[in-house]
């Protein structure tokens, strides 16, 4: 029996006296409700006695010394105390999604701490010893990512397309690809690790891209590590080919964004029979192209549809919202070239296509300025968005298609901040394909937590989920008269109770 507190949709609070003695909950009394802080302290207080009606066996009257020496047969009894949450709950995701197929303990563990705890592997070694009472030395780690890569990654990978294909139902018809940039805390690049031109400006820092292939709702379904100073759009095809090769797909639908848009890449996907949906530029289109766009006159939610050639459209929407973000991106980029030239920091060598640097001009030999009239001509392009394709998909399935890419940013997202995948601290390559193919397992039961808590219509974030999996504890004793150990899970509040009942076997 314990006290609930329960949240009303009046914006009350009842406070009751929970019986789940005999595994569902049955409230035996319910004491009050309100919102009021100081009210809800008086009926707690009264709920603690009340509790005593319904359970008198809890009250043992002990005089101070008795009451000492149970105390004192309490903490020695006890054998240690272990933190089991994450086990509980993300290690019964990670049995049921099949990575249990591969017997490596320590993979095990690095997955789920990677999770729960994604800090470094010697911190690693500390949290696992601390919480979990397991000992593993941080060179046994370096000597297991030494050879993860080459021996269990395409396993991983199979493991998590043949669960994305179960719970997707068989069917895997589109998939989606993007890069991002992962940067290095070192000064000297190597063979991989090259500067490149990350959209967070570290230019100086040497890097690696990630391509990341995903399904539907953003499951994982395979990546690949390429050089820093590689172009992301040779990046493409390489992952996609490997992909549909090895699981023999036959019809596949590829979503990327304008970054990966490109002559060589659009002739490879219609060379190998691919159906693309890719992002487009409307202002970089030919110039017979840019007019019907600007003749469209496009309303906020409305559609067009041009023909580049008898096998390829061009679809062009306007958005109210997407204009509104465009002026604001245009003008903070304004400001800041305005700030560069008053300090006096921009030379020639700023004067390029890249960014908002377009809108800088050379006058006479040595004066760097801002050509306003080409920032104000690029007005008329705001809140237009172009997406090209060869599908047989009508304008509106297009644009539906094509917004689903922000899963795949999502998924980048979650693993730089709460996987914290960058920076990486690592130097040999196969220690960083290790690495990353670790963080691609996590991202998996990640998706997979999510997945659960949608279908329970559970009130936690996944974040939320696994913080409150990191409270949970097991306290094993040893009896004083039979010698044997007894474990119990220590479950001081409703919420870790709710998050165990949703994950039990």
């Amino acid at each position: 029996m314990f006290i609930r507190q329960k949240k009303n949709k009046s914006g009350t609070v009842s406070i009751q006296i929970i019986d789940k003695s005999r595994g569902s909950y049955k409230v035996l009394q319910t004491i009050g409700s309100s919102s009021d802080p100081i009210e809800l302290d008086r009926l707690s207080s009264l709920a603690k006695t009340e509790l005593l009606h319904f359970a008198p066996q809890l009250e043992i009257n002990f005089d101070i010394n008795e009451e000492n020496e149970l105390i004192d047969l309490f903490y020695n009894s006890i054998d240690k105390i272990r933190l089991v949450g994450p086990e509980l709950v993300l290690g019964k995701l990670f049995d049921e999604i099949g990575f249990n197929l591969i017997k490596d303990e320590l993979f095990r563990h690095l997955v789920i701490t990677r999770l729960c705890y994604p800090v470094s592997k010697l911190k690693t070694t500390d949290y696992l010893f601390k919480y979990k009472g397991i000992s593993i030395e941080v060179d046994r780690i370096y000597r297991y990512l030494d050879k993860l890569h080459d021996t269990q990654k395409e396993r991983i990978q199979e493991i998590s397309y043949s669960h994305t294909l179960k719970i997707l139902e068989g069917a895997i018809s589109v998939v989606f690809y993007d890069v991002t940039t992962l940067y290095f805390e070192i000064e000297d690049p190597d063979d991989l690790r090259i500067p490149g031109f990350p959209k967070d400006g570290k230019n100086q820092n040497p890097q690696i891209l990630l391509g990341l292939l995903v399904s539907n709702e953003g499951y994982p379904l395979a990546y690949e590590i390429f050089e820093g100073n590689k172009f992301e759009g040779h990046t493409m095809l390489p992952v996609i080919e490997a992909f549909k090769s090895k699981y023999r797909l036959k019809d596949l639908v590829v979503v990327a964004d304008a970054g990966l848009l490109s002559d060589a890449n659009i002739l490879a996907l219609k060379e190998k029979n691919y159906q693309y949906i890719l992002g487009a530029r409307p202002k970089n289109e030919k110039r017979s192209l840019q007019s019907q766009i600007l003749a469209m006159k496009l309303e906020n939610g409305q559609s067009e549809e041009l023909e580049i050639d008898p096998e390829t459209r061009l679809i062009i929407s306007y958005s109210q919202a997407r204009a509104k973000k465009d002026i604001s991106n245009r003008r903070r980029g304004l400001e800041k070239l305005e700030r560069a030239i008053r300090t006096g920091r921009l030379s020639k060598k700023n004067i390029n296509n890249r960014g908002y640097n377009k809108y800088l001009k050379l006058e006479g030999k040595i004066n760097i300025s801002i050509d306003y009239e080409k920032f104000n001509s690029d007005s008329k392009w705001d809140g237009l968005k172009g997406y090209q394709t060869n599908t047989k998909l009508n304008k509106d399935q297009i644009i539906e298609q094509y917004g689903n890419l922000w899963k795949i940013e999502r998924a980048f997202r979650i693993s730089k901040s709460d996987l914290r995948i960058r920076p990486i601290f690592h130097r040999l390559r196969n220690r960083i394909e290790a690495h990353i193919c670790i963080a691609f397992c996590a991202y998996k039961i990640y998706k997979e937590l999510e997945r659960n808590l949608k279908l329970a219509n559970a009130k936690w974030s996944p974040e939320k989920a696994i913080d409150i999996a990191k409270t949970i504890f097991e306290i094993s004793m040893i009896r004083p008269y039979s010698k044997t150990i007894e474990s119990r899970l220590h479950l001081p509040n409703e919420e870790q109770v709710e998050l165990l009942e949703l994950f039990k076997s």
